[in-house]
């Protein structure tokens, strides 16, 4: 049997954990492909991941992670369409918890629900504002409606192609899988990766996905 995962990383400056990351899904029968998507870094992602058996697509800039999962779903030959964070390191191997319910037929889409965070970071507000348009546009409340952790079936995927601009893709995808009647599952896994604190740069961070988030929901709104 040919194997049926296509594993899509985006990867932002990630070279201290992309090597842990692949290596914990290179043994894995089902996964015909792991292809990291270096977002313009400008440290030696690529060549790390590379080295380590990924395929490695170089954006010629930082695109933003909405384009570069766009750029791997489209270079993906799986039948199931796997996106995880660079950073999870030997986390990942959880992963494979994932694709079960896809390639049982359970599910369209699988999504990750991570343990408990270790330390604060925000004050939760994108996690509302999240919750509260999936919710609204979708008629499901969605627990991890953030986690870039996701599996999908490829005709799931093709339906809600191409994802949103950057921060936003993981909210629209979960409100145009609902629409269309897709089914969602969420899988809790022991998976960890780099938390944002409440530091200067954790808000920063928290504001550009607030404001990506809010352009996906003016969209729906618009409809």
């Amino acid at each position: 049997m040919v194997a049926p995962v296509s594993v899509v990383i985006p990867a932002y400056n990630e070279s201290l954990l992309i090597r842990e990351t692949v290596g914990a899904l290179r043994n894995f029968q089902e996964i015909l492909e792991i292809l990291v998507i270096d977002d313009g870094s400008t440290d030696d992602t690529g060549t790390v991941a590379a080295a380590v058996g990924a395929a490695v697509w170089s954006n010629h800039e930082n695109l933003g992670k909405g384009a570069s999962l766009n750029i791997g779903a489209a270079l993906a030959r799986g039948k199931v369409i796997l996106f995880l964070d660079a950073d999870l390191g030997e986390t990942a191997r959880e992963a494979a918890r994932l694709w079960e319910p896809i390639l049982l037929e359970q599910a369209d889409c699988a999504i990750a629900r991570f343990p408990k965070a270790r330390q604060k970071s925000g004050f939760g507000l994108v996690k509302k504002l999240a919750h509260w348009g999936v919710q609204h546009y979708g008629g499901q409340r969605i627990a991890a409606v953030l986690s870039g952790q996701r599996a999908f079936n490829r005709r799931a995927l093709e339906a809600i192609f191409p994802l949103a601009y950057g921060y936003g893709a993981e909210v629209a995808a979960t409100i145009r899988l609902l629409q269309k009647g897709f089914r969602i599952v969420e899988v809790d896994l022991a998976m960890s990766h780099r938390e944002t604190g409440r530091d200067l740069k954790g808000f920063l961070h928290r504001g550009r996905q607030f404001h990506h988030i809010l352009r996906v929901l003016a969209g729906e709104a618009l409809k």
